[in-house]
């Protein structure tokens, strides 16, 4: 099956551009550090600019503000196209999103930018600024007063939010409430019963024909603001503004040869007789045997979207209205067009397949997925949290997790984040809400300190989840790896993570394992290894692990690594007192293989010890 392509984050190209020493200097660092960044010379800086303007995705330019606003200000065109310009001053001191902002990635870029040469990113951006997600930036096409309504949320005016369905928006603010049940809701703008010549289509379906929510089509109420999130065509004014989410699958079937130009003609006529958005439209659907159909490839890119298709038997597979034995006959399938457009989830057929001389579409419409990130937070300092941690946080609607590593990144969370957090013990309780609020449509981040899926709660909250959501897992940096990190290198060879909790796993199966790790000869990191009810695990642990080694074998013991309280203690297998540690701890006994060298335990990567 040809799937549309996962969504990568593929390297912006960066041009940089630098007139003097020292901003040449910084420019080498960011090349340096970056391989998709490249200095731009030419034989004057002017020159040099544009160039980067018009050959790379974002520039980078080492000059004055006032400098790269004359030189660029001829070059402007539109700022979804435009390039994102950040200016960095002479002395590095700031990185300056000048161009390209939230829509184009200029703020992202200066964030970075200022990360990497330690200077202060400056971001005027309002929305940003205020940490608020702007309406251009979610993804989706979006349409009518953005400006306005744009304003209305950052000024704290009340906006309503009106939805066909629950699509996993990030958080917005208090001030942005949805609209109250029993709204009314016109049939779409302009809609007419399509005319079609295959089988009739049927007038556009309202909301509460699909179970769908209510997207009025008349002026906003009061004078107040309005945010659509819809798929259907709807009256615009001076005071709403309308996403368009990928709700719709346009199944195509075609003869061989088909003229793009047909195909795309009969998709836009069924769209508008139906009163459906094509900045709706998710991909192009069709069958295997037509992967390399000119005519359907030409138009799925002329709308920006993929093409995906399916082999014939698992269209064959899919309960249609009007199936066709010619088509079968010719294709290994009763249906191309409807079937294509109903795989891929729980969909219904909105326009049944509709025909020209050489072209067939169908559209469906298909329920949104909840979205469920499960987001490892790092061992507890800011600096060790993953980017992509802070972008899931600031991404979702409901974040859940233990109350104390919820605290530590309260600070990121949008305004109107709704959050659940739950004290110790209640890891299955946390699991199911994420999971619910997943399943319900939300965009949920489930967080964990370290890595999420390492003694934590990606095991509990896969257990729950089913097909109907999406899931993200994000790796952080482990408590094993931040305190391998502050003893040395002792996982240079083998490891085993071991728990000496017996609260979810009976001692003696912890104890074959223990037993195991020291016949092994794994250097072992011991999680939860003693607490003030669990006192007397950790030292049957280490007498396991002494009748397999010499007393002297190091160990390490690490409390709260990289937060405050943190404390590095070396011991040796021999002298280690299990009366340090506790439950904030994380204990690394060393292979027979492993030295203390200079003060840190080292094990060697397999090759001859030289001391």
């Amino acid at each position: 099956m040809n799937h549309p392509p996962a969504a990568t984050d593929q390297p912006t190209r960066i041009g940089l551009v630098a007139a003097t020493a020292a901003g040449r200097r910084h420019a080498r660092t960011v090349a340096d550090a970056w391989p998709h960044a490249r200095v731009v010379t030419a034989d004057t800086v002017a020159d040099a600019l544009r160039a980067a303007w018009t050959g790379y995705d974002a520039v980078v330019a080492f000059l004055a503000t006032g400098a790269v606003v004359r030189i660029l200000a001829p070059l402007l065109g539109d700022k979804r196209t435009d390039p994102a310009v950040v200016v960095v001053d002479e002395a590095a001191r700031h990185a300056v999103a000048l161009l390209g902002g939230h829509a184009g990635g200029g703020n992202d870029l200066a964030g970075r930018v200022g990360a990497l040469l330690d200077a202060q990113p400056v971001v005027t951006t309002a929305t940003d600024a205020a940490g608020l997600p702007g309406l251009d930036t979610l993804g989706w096409p979006v349409e009518g007063a953005v400006a306005a309504v744009s304003r209305a949320i950052l000024d704290g005016e009340p906006v309503t939010l009106v939805a066909d369905v629950t699509w996993p928006l990030p958080a917005l603010p208090d001030n942005v409430r949805p609209a109250p049940a029993g709204s009314s809701a016109p049939a779409p703008a302009d809609a007419a019963a399509p005319a079609s010549a295959g089988p009739p289509a049927p007038a556009p379906a309202g909301p509460a024909a699909h179970g769908r929510g209510d997207v009025g089509s008349g002026p906003a109420v009061d004078g107040g603001y309005r945010l659509l999130v819809t798929d259907r065509v709807v009256p615009l004014d001076d005071r709403t503004a309308v996403l368009r989410p990928p709700s719709l699958v346009a199944g195509v079937g075609a003869s061989r040869g088909v003229p793009a130009a047909e195909v795309r003609g009969l998709l836009e006529r069924v769209l508008t007789e139906a009163g459906l958005s094509p900045a709706s439209v998710r991909h192009l659907a069709s069958a295997d045997v037509k992967a390399d159909e000119a005519g359907i490839r030409a138009t799925a890119d002329a709308l920006g979207v993929p093409l995906v298709t399916y082999p014939a038997a698992e269209l064959a597979a899919v309960d249609v209205p009007h199936p066709s034995e010619v088509v079968r006959a010719a294709v290994g399938t009763p249906s191309v067009a409807e079937a294509a457009a109903l795989l891929g989830g729980d969909a219904d057929l909105l326009v049944p397949k509709t025909a020209t001389a050489m072209a067939t579409v169908a559209v469906a419409r298909h329920t949104p997925r909840g979205r469920l990130a499960i987001v490892g937070l790092g061992p507890g300092a800011a600096d060790l949290r993953t980017a992509r941690a802070v972008t899931e946080l600031r991404r979702a609607t409901v974040v859940v997790g233990l109350d104390q590593y919820v605290d530590q990144v309260r600070d990121l969370l949008r305004p109107g984040t709704r959050v659940l957090a739950s004290g110790l013990g209640a890891e299955e309780e946390r699991a199911r809400a994420a999971v619910a609020e997943a399943t319900a449509g939300h965009a949920v981040a489930l967080v964990g300190s370290g890595d999420a899926g390492v003694y934590a709660m990606a095991s509990p909250a896969l257990e729950y989840a089913d097909e109907r959501i999406d899931v993200v897992g994000v790796p952080g940096v482990t408590a094993a790896l931040a305190a391998g990190a502050l003893l040395g290198a002792p996982l240079g060879h083998d490891h085993a993570y071991l728990s000496l909790s017996d609260l979810h796993t009976p001692w003696e199966v912890i104890a074959r394992r223990v037993a195991a790790a020291a016949e092994g000869d794994f250097v072992a990191l011991l999680y939860n290894p003693r607490s003030r009810t669990r006192d007397w695990q950790l030292g049957a642990a280490l007498e396991v692990f002494a009748a397999h080694r010499p007393p002297e074998t190091p160990v390490g013991v690490v409390r709260n690594a990289s937060r405050a309280g943190e404390r590095v203690h070396l011991a040796t297998l021999a002298t280690l007192d299990p009366a340090l540690v506790d439950m904030y701890s994380v204990v690394v006994v060393g292979s027979s293989q492993t030295r203390i060298v200079a003060g840190r335990m080292v094990t060697p990567r397999g090759y001859r010890w030289r001391p």
